[in-house]
């Protein structure tokens, strides 16, 4: 069997020298672009926190490793080296002072001098950092989507995925390649022993009692917030409730449109029409739809008297009174949330004359009035048509 440090070897040696940082960029980008576009694993909550990584870190800190390749000074690095390196010199000075007296304190032969941690180095430590990659990833992805917006692939989640995830490889490519060319002592590496050996020493070997007390209101505070920020992310609280009811024609193809609809019919005769509804109330739920046709007829709702709305199309302060009402049929169904049904049925009226209205009347939980009508519910949907009578053989 291939053990691990076989299968090490085996990878190119680019890839086996990539620093811990940079590698950790690459594993993090090909994570989110699993998250964000693999089938079934984009539907779970990880794509947020992932993507949200790669939108508003990832591209600053790839960014700035090619910008800064070289090791910073740390926040206590200078402090604690010029100190011991300020001892160190003047005891070799009084040394030389001793031995050939040629040497002046404070400044020593360019041979005998000390370096400094940190002193004499051009990068920028680890907050410098993490400030900025925060900073540059919000400026360069709003420029990344920018740029995607005058190309054919426009913003998209596919194309933003993919600008940003190639930007990044490409910024830790640099940022590898001039790593590589400095001295090992001078390259940025993020210290993750001296950070494990600060924080166990912090936590489990306090100095006082006061700092056990701290550290244990600090970890509590961190656990507090990484809990709500998670809890926030895996259950987000409900959007709006709401069902639809619609109608839709057939076409020669196929397709379903909210077009065509017939606007002259005859008693007795059938035309296909396709009624859907949409379940948007976050559970499953019982639905049922009551199809009505209406004889209506239009008043002056002041006056009351009889309004021709064909010859007076912008007759205002109209109103429609249902003067005769006919069930048609009646369907029923169960969904889940976010799920539509679509049920193909025939319309056959029987009143005739002008302004015929059909109603398609949608009652979520299935339970239906004696007497329904559209201000039993908020959801309905409606056609007006003109029905004539048949014509009598010869």
């Amino acid at each position: 069997m291939v053990d691990a440090r076989t299968l090490w070897l085996v990878l190119p040696r680019p890839v086996r020298e990539l620093p811990a940082d940079l590698a950790a960029v690459v594993v993090l980008v090909a994570a989110a672009n699993v998250a964000a576009l693999a089938p079934l694993v984009d539907q779970t909550p990880l794509r947020i926190p992932l993507g949200l990584v790669l939108v508003l870190f990832l591209p600053g800190y790839a960014f700035v490793a090619a910008l800064f390749p070289e090791a910073g000074e740390s926040p206590t690095a200078g402090v604690d080296g010029a100190k011991g390196a300020t001892e160190d010199t003047s005891v070799s000075d009084d040394a030389d002072d001793r031995s050939a007296g040629e040497s002046t304190p404070g400044e020593p032969d360019d041979e005998d001098a000390t370096f400094v941690p940190g002193v004499d180095r051009a990068g920028i430590d680890g907050i410098e950092r993490v400030a900025l990659s925060f900073g540059l990833s919000i400026a360069i992805s709003p420029l990344l989507g920018l740029v995607l917006n005058f190309t054919p692939w426009g913003i998209r989640l596919v194309p933003i995925v993919v600008t940003l995830s190639g930007f990044t490889l490409i910024a830790v490519v640099v940022g590898a390649v001039r790593r590589w060319d400095l001295p090992p002592e001078e390259r940025f590496y993020v210290p993750y022993r001296e950070w494990y050996t600060a924080a166990h020493g912090e936590l489990f070997e306090p100095e006082t009692r006061t700092d056990a007390a701290l550290n244990v209101a600090l970890a509590l505070s961190v656990v507090l917030a990484v809990g709500a920020v998670g809890f926030a992310v895996l259950v987000p609280p409900p959007g709006e409730q709401f069902s639809a009811i619609y109608v839709l024609t057939e076409e020669d193809d196929g397709e379903l449109v909210a077009d065509g609809y017939p606007e002259e019919l005859v008693a007795g005769e059938s035309a296909e029409l396709v009624v859907g509804v949409d379940n948007h109330e976050h559970e499953r739920t019982d639905y049922a739809i009551v199809l009505l046709e209406q004889q209506v007829r239009f008043e002056n709702a002041t006056t009351g008297n009889p309004v021709n709305v064909t010859a007076s199309p912008n007759e205002t302060n109209v109103t429609a009174v249902v003067t005769a009402q006919n069930e048609l049929d009646r369907f029923e169904t169960t969904l889940s949330h976010n799920e539509s049904w679509l049920h193909p049925h025939q319309v056959t009226p029987t009143y005739t004359g002008e302004n015929v209205r059909l109603v398609w009347l949608l009652f979520p939980g299935g339970e239906v009035p004696s007497d329904p009508s559209m201000a039993d519910t908020e959801y309905s949907n409606h056609l007006w048509v003109d029905v004539r009578e048949a014509e009598d053989g010869p």
